[in-house]
């Protein structure tokens, strides 16, 4: 993307979409100017033009819920622009992580996995720095790694009964206990699931 192809409106300016590039979700949707723009790629850090203020604001600057953006793409009419970033903390002013949290049609049962794994992952983060009281995984830590790995292999012994039993809804169950504590032996090294989805996509070879 080049400065020069972006397609500002009359005043100036241009929609910004601002995604989580782990999770897909949409987190909110601001506007910039080209000033924005051109901080946005110089700082890696999520810049917009007020409206209301009609000023140049970074996001998190005062609350802390900074994004870190990692990617800035044009759309194929070149007047709207996407931020592909990694966020620190809640998107929203009212501190919801997401600006688009009221529903109008019936939403799904559940989100896609790849977004399940995400927040779940970064639960665990969270209550491994911040070692609630009566928490699984601060419990779970406190005992060790050995006690966290050795729950891997429980849980793996037990896919593969179910597996092997046919059974179809306690696979689910055991598989999803599987990933739940694999994440946690994970973040217990500092490796996230955007870690192995580029593990795995250096891996992947088109068909």
């Amino acid at each position: 993307m080049k400065l020069s192809d972006v397609q500002f409106d009359a005043n100036g300016l241009i929609p910004v979409i601002v995604q989580d590039a782990h999770s897909g979700q949409v987190l909110s949707l601001a506007y910039a100017n080209r000033e924005a723009l051109e901080k946005t790629i110089q700082t890696r850090q999520s810049t917009f033009w007020s409206r209301s203020r009609n000023e140049l604001w970074i996001k998190g600057l005062s609350s802390g819920n900074t994004q870190e953006v990692l990617e800035v793409v044009l759309d194929c009419d070149q007047d709207a622009v996407l931020y592909k970033v990694i966020p620190h903390g809640p998107a929203c002013h009212t501190g919801a992580e997401s600006c688009f949290h009221h529903p109008v049609t019936t939403p799904p049962v559940h989100p896609p996995l790849g977004e399940v794994l995400e927040k779940v992952y970064r639960t665990i983060e969270y209550r491994l720095k911040t070692l609630p009281e009566g928490s699984y995984v601060a419990k779970m830590h406190q005992a060790g790694l050995d006690r966290v790995l050795k729950k891997i292999g429980e849980e793996a012994g037990e896919v593969i009964i179910a597996a092997k039993n046919a059974d179809r809804r306690e696979l689910e169950w055991e598989a999803s206990d599987l990933l739940f504590h694999l994440l946690f032996a994970l973040a217990e090294q500092e490796i996230s699931p955007s870690d192995l989805s580029r593990t795995l996509w250096s891996r992947h070879k088109p068909q």
